[in-house]
Parts: C-alpha cells; structure tokens; sequence
C-alpha cells in the first residue's frame, strides 16, 4: 500500500464533535523525498522508495551519496519502499502529509519500546499463582509447571516464559486519521503507535 515515513513526536488528546476526550499520536509524516522509481520492466514490479530526515554526508558511506546525488537530494537516514502510489513519480520528488486525508484509516507500523527482561506476568499476561496466604512464599508472580517430569522429560519449544520484552517490529491497523496539517508536516491520529518519541514509523494507507 502507499504511504509515507514520519517521526513519533509524542501523544495529545483533541475532543470530538461531541465532547469526548479522544486520546491522540502527533507524528511528523514527511515530507519524503523519491530515491529510486522501480518499474516492472526492470525489477518485475513497481514501487516507489521514499527517504525522509536529511543524513550528514560526513556519516553517509560513499554508496548512499551516489545513490542520493542520483535523485538530486541530500542522504536520508530512512529508506523504505511502498506500493500501491498511483500517478506518475520521478526521482527527486517530494510526496507530503497531503497525500492523507482526514477521517480515513491508516495501518502503522514501527519498533515497539525495549522493556529489557520482564516476568510472565507482565511479558505474557499471567495471572500469578495462588493466593498470598497459607504459608505461600514467594512464588505470587512466578510461571507455575513448564513441563511434566519423567515424561517428555524436557520441555517444549514455545512455553510462555520470562525473557526479553519489546524491541520489536509492531504494525497498529485501522487508526483514524483526525488532524492533517500540512505547513507543519503533522499527522494527528487516534490513539497510540508503537515507538518511542522520535522513531521512525512507516504509515500506510
């Protein structure tokens, strides 16, 4: 699907048409700059790839300045592809927030928070074990069996266990799109978006 690339800028809350308190994510969507135009004739399919948020040359590898010169822009930190645009784009062309509309849907997607090593209960939602009296310890938040012992005598590939949480690709579909602004680059939309403030995003129509 088409989109664009933004920044995370953090959370809001704007009231509807009728007074209700809607909480929102304010994100810096563009505008993105076409790298590359693939076409079916040359790589079987047909894309545009979208950079967005200027790169120092310094930092940029002598491949990434060819590839940037070639478009007539500056180095991007961020390169995506997307499908789906419809109408006729040339390299060094710049795609902004106007290509949403306000009150449709969009599905975003970006690295969620990294939570370092967390306990089942709050990587996996479990309940905890037992209640607090009789003699019960220490074991409130603790997993419970993994396994049965003399038979299979190991245990099985996928128990839900303690470990690392967060760090992960995360895609939030059908948010609503409330707020587009265009001479600030802003997309307001309902609710949250996996990320800190600012990370990159990728939204999709």
């Amino acid at each position: 699907m088409s989109g664009l690339i933004g920044k995370k800028i953090g959370m809001t809350s704007i009231f509807d048409e009728n007074g209700k308190n809607i909480p929102c994510t304010v994100i810096e969507a563009g505008p993105c700059i076409v790298t590359q135009v693939r076409t079916e004739e040359v790589d079987g399919y047909n894309a545009l790839q979208l950079g967005f948020d200027d790169k120092t040359e310094k930092s940029a590898t002598k491949a990434e300045l060819g590839h940037a010169k070639k478009a007539g822009t500056s180095v991007k930190k961020k390169v995506v592809e997307f499908q789906g645009f419809e109408g006729d784009y040339k390299l060094g062309d710049a795609i902004t927030v106007e290509h949403f509309i306000e009150g449709e849907f969009v599905d975003i997607s970006g690295t969620s928070k990294g939570k370092g090593f967390q306990g089942v209960v709050k990587r996996h939602g479990f309940g905890g074990v037992g209640q607090a009296t009789h003699g019960q310890h220490n074991r409130l938040r603790a997993p419970g069996s993994i396994g049965a012992a003399s038979y299979p005598a190991r245990v099985f590939k996928g128990i839900k266990m303690a470990g690392r949480m967060g760090g992960e690709k995360v895609k939030v579909e059908n948010l609503r799109v409330y707020k587009v602004v265009p001479e600030k680059n802003l997309l307001v939309v309902k609710g949250c978006v996996p990320g800190h403030k600012n990370s990159y995003v990728i939204i999709e129509k």
